[in-house]
């Protein structure tokens, strides 16, 4: 008698916590990209949005939304004072956002500000050029920076001190050029940096290398150097590391998403638990591998962890530069 009503207990908590997640269920759900269409954001956003949809765990339809600004502060200070409670919405982020985190770029919101939600892939630092640019390898472009740091003209999406930037600085320094001497246009975003240097307005493009592998692809530009600690696998094993080449530099970019402080915990355990089951699927895998992504699977508590401890690098790095404000 008392196992039957064990048993009858259970099935009762498990018909609530069904139904507790159900509730939970955002009815209108959003992806916050916080850049202009085409960079690394939107390709977290698409990423996530393909694999929910294609696995069955989003029921409604996710939309993308773009909001540009500050490369990921308006975003950040847009969900913390005004979609705090928001179950709805997600928001991503990278590696980027965590460095811009570290120098005090989001105002006066710092990483404890926001719910962390889930990483979902990781992507490497890629240095590129045109294909017909005179640059055949990482050596080359360095060797013309050290001959006349200002006649390369340098393309990011961020400012000065921001992803694309470090990846430029340190490159640099570990040749013994002042990164300050280097000639820099900032973007608002990956897609637009591109689109910039194929239209010939800069000449080398530091980048996220998810961002640009479509071009790569289509035969438009050359990958001078990956920053990663070794050759990619698969169709990218072609593509130098710039350790390789003498440069001791590696960056590795985690793209993720967060949520609003004041999500309540059933809302956002209810993402997290999607983004689980979706992390685990191999139909997933292959989505990732499709974008150029590597396997790269935290959330929730787990993620917090990581990205508090990745803030605290950055900001000993960003001190190194002399960037902390």
């Amino acid at each position: 008698m008392k196992s039957v009503l064990t048993r009858a207990a259970l099935a009762t908590a498990c018909l609530a916590f069904a139904g507790q997640l159900l509730a939970a269920e955002p009815k209108r759900p959003e992806c916050i990209a916080p850049a202009k269409p085409g960079g690394g954001f939107d390709l977290t956003c698409k990423l996530a949005q393909s694999g929910l949809k294609d696995t069955g765990l989003l029921k409604a339809p996710m939309r993308v939304t773009y909001m540009p600004g500050g490369v990921g502060a308006v975003a950040y200070n847009a969900v913390v004072a005004q979609r705090a409670k928001d179950p709805g919405t997600i928001t991503a982020f990278s590696s980027g956002s965590l460095l811009n985190l570290a120098q005090g770029k989001f105002g006066r919101y710092d990483e404890t500000a926001v719910r962390w939600l889930a990483a979902i892939g990781t992507d490497y630092g890629a240095i590129s050029v045109r294909e017909d640019a005179p640059w055949q390898n990482l050596g080359e472009l360095v060797a013309a920076l050290k001959k006349d740091p200002s006649s390369v003209v340098f393309g990011a999406g961020a400012t000065i001190g921001g992803q694309d930037w470090m990846q430029t600085a340190l490159i640099a320094r570990a040749a013994g050029i002042d990164p300050q001497n280097l000639r820099y246009v900032a973007f608002e975003g990956g897609g637009e940096t591109l689109t910039a240097m194929l239209g010939g307005h800069v000449q080398v493009t530091s980048s996220g290398l998810g961002e640009v592998t479509p071009q790569l692809a289509a035969g438009k530009i050359r990958i001078l150097a990956v920053l990663a600690d070794e050759r990619l696998p698969g169709k990218l094993a072609d593509i130098p590391t710039a350790k390789e080449q003498g440069f001791d530099i590696s960056w590795p970019v985690i793209r993720g998403f967060y949520m609003g402080p004041q999500v309540k915990d059933e809302e956002f355990n209810w993402w997290k638990t999607q983004f689980d089951q979706m992390l685990a699927r191999d139909d997933f895998a292959t989505l990732r591998e499709q974008r150029d992504l590597f396997p790269l699977s935290l959330t929730g508590d787990e993620l917090d962890a990581f990205v508090h401890k990745q803030v605290e690098e950055y900001k000993a790095l960003a001190g190194e530069f002399g960037l902390v404000q």
